[in-house]
């Protein structure tokens, strides 16, 4: 089945509505008022994505929709007509929040995952769509028609949900990326303190893990060098405020402790404790 979410990475027809969807959604966010809105779309305060939480609720909702429908045709009566079309129109509500904070992710994603993404919108704007139809045709009473249209949405919104996982588990979409490698124990000696100047970052490899190093006057800050939100490498981001930035997708993490300052990163970046001794930096992971 993996297949199937390769076959929509490679579909290059996604690309124009992806660019011209992305810069729209980009264009919501400008300025800090902006930011700190998308920061509670992409999950910063939460701690990881938001949207996986909200997309329980449609998929929640509508299934029991289903089931609703589903026990009605058995018996053959109308006793669960009006629970079914509250939970439809839950489901709504839910899918409206699930697409906003969903959006906001998708904006920062590279070309393949974006192409997976957007595939995995359209489906679940489809069923949406259908689930729409079908409790408009509810208003006074469930007909066949509606039933079979909201049958119509429950599969569409499995196969987006498919799509999502697959996002998720097999290109690992809003995973953490601050992999971090087999590190020896205790502190060890990476570079001079002087061929790192003021300001400047540096990539160093402590035992498997990469890291990098970020003066500060006679100080010296130790993170992950790949960034949590993508793998960006940070060891090329700009230094601002006492953050650094990811030069990928914008992530800014604080020098002190690596916490999250501002999205699309949902995770705090590993920091680690630095020492200098003997003019050298020397670097404690773990």
């Amino acid at each position: 089945m993996s297949e199937l979410a390769e076959l929509a990475a490679e579909q290059e027809w996604l690309d124009d509505a992806g660019r011209t969807i992305r810069g729209a959604i980009r264009g919501l966010f400008e300025g800090e008022s902006g930011r700190t809105v998308k920061d509670v779309l992409n999950g910063v305060w939460l701690g990881h994505p938001l949207h996986p939480v909200l997309t329980d609720l449609p998929i929640g909702a509508w299934t029991m929709a289903e089931v609703f429908d589903a026990l009605d045709s058995t018996n053959g009566g109308r006793r669960y007509e009006d629970a079914a079309r509250v939970c439809i129109n839950v489901g709504l509500v839910g899918a409206a929040a699930a697409a906003v904070t969903g959006l906001t992710d998708w904006a920062d994603t590279g070309k393949g995952d974006r192409r997976v993404g957007l595939m995995h919108g359209l489906l679940n704007v489809t069923a949406t769509g259908l689930f729409l139809t079908s409790t408009l045709l509810r208003r006074r009473r469930r007909t066949g028609a509606a039933t079979g249209i909201s049958a119509a949405g429950y599969a569409f919104v499995m196969a987006g949900a498919y799509l999502g996982g697959a996002l998720v588990y097999n290109r690992r979409l809003g995973t953490d990326h601050a992999v971090q490698g087999d590190a020896p124990d205790g502190f060890a000696r990476t570079i001079r303190l002087d061929d790192i100047r003021d300001g400047d970052t540096r990539k160093v490899t402590v035992g498997e893990a990469e890291v990098v190093l970020i003066r500060q006057a006679d100080t010296v800050c130790a993170l992950a060098e790949r960034c949590a939100h993508r793998g960006g490498p940070l060891s090329e981001g700009e230094v601002r405020d006492g953050t650094i930035i990811c030069p990928w997708h914008g992530s800014q993490f604080a020098l002190s402790d690596g916490h999250v300052v501002h999205g699309p990163s949902t995770y705090d970046q590993p920091c680690y404790a630095t020492r200098i001794s003997g003019g050298f930096v020397e670097v404690k992971i773990g």
